[in-house]
């Protein structure tokens, strides 16, 4: 994986998938070895961010390297300078590029122009690094990943597009809720379900909550409203009425059902506090893993780590 692009989920193989949560679990484990002494990653970020800052530059700390963060009013993705020029300039200083930004096709630009791998931490399509954080953490709690059920319950958004084809890599069974108008887009469910049809899994989409909760080894859900959307809370805050898991919800997975959301959360609307806060919570844990599993990720695409 040494020099490669991390953009989409899609860009990943099972093996390779693997090989990137065999890795974090034995950091985890083990103690993560300084392979990356002497290198520097860039943080371009135009959205504000808690566990993805914190995690990417205390993860290339315990890797030996160092983290500079760069704010939109810093840098002007596509604004002060061409994306393309930023790409060159930061080819010339640092190893790798790690990008928080709204417009995709902007990330994909950066790649293309870049000398050095480029990681997507958030784009308006896809958070890759959130589905790696989510699938290590439910292989800590359920033993293993494949054939374990997976219910999101929510909108068809970039944490769910990203889930969805790290369930069909891993060849889990993967239902995702949401009502009319907030789907996930068709490329993204027929590339899952292209991986679950080699992979034994299972992908499918679904208007009732209890539909895809039912039986569920796994619960998940994301806020409404993400950040760029507060214009259209309103229309959303209606449109998923009836989507709030609750205990009531909770109810129909399994007994022994974990629930998760990649924080932060609204409390009081995709999630009751007793929920979040009870017994079945994972979300904590699979907020740490947020550092394992980029860190793992950065040692196999920038340093000389030894394939686990």
């Amino acid at each position: 994986m040494k020099g490669r692009d991390l953009l989409s989920v899609n860009d990943l193989n099972p093996e390779e998938l693997n090989q990137i949560l065999r890795t974090a679990l034995s950091f985890k484990r083990d103690g993560t070895p300084q392979v990356l002494a002497g290198k520097t990653i860039a943080m371009l970020f135009e959205k504000a961010s808690l566990r993805t800052k914190v995690s990417f530059e205390v993860g290339m700390q315990q890797l030996g390297g160092s983290a500079i963060f760069l704010s939109q009013a810093e840098v002007g993705l596509g604004q002060r300078e061409p994306v393309q020029d930023i790409a060159r300039v930061l080819s010339r200083y640092v190893s790798a590029i790690v990008v928080r930004t709204y417009s995709h096709r902007a990330l994909e630009d950066l790649a293309e122009a870049a000398d050095i791998p480029v990681v997507n931490a958030l784009s308006d399509d896809e958070h890759p690094c959130q589905a790696l954080a989510d699938l290590l953490t439910i292989r800590e709690k359920k033993g293993g990943l494949q054939g374990v059920r997976i219910a999101f319950v929510g909108d068809g958004n970039n944490v769910s597009a990203s889930l969805a084809l790290a369930a069909g890599l891993a060849g889990m069974r993967f239902a995702i809720a949401s009502p009319e108008g907030y789907w996930l887009p068709p490329a993204v469910l027929d590339a899952a379900r292209n991986w679950a049809n080699k992979t034994g899994g299972e992908i499918r989409a679904c208007v009732a909550p209890e539909d895809a909760v039912k039986d569920a080894d796994v619960v998940y859900t994301d806020v409404w409203t993400s950040m760029g959307q507060e214009s259209t809370r309103r229309q959303r805050m209606e449109a998923f009425t009836g989507y709030q898991v609750d205990k009531e919800l909770m109810g129909l997975a399994r007994q022994d059902a974990v629930f998760m959301h990649d924080l932060p959360a609204h409390r009081g609307e995709e999630t009751a506090d007793d929920v979040i806060e009870g017994p079945q919570s994972v979300v904590f844990d699979q907020a740490e893993n947020r550092l394992h599993a980029q860190k793992a990720l950065l040692a196999l695409i920038m340093g000389d780590f030894p394939q686990l």
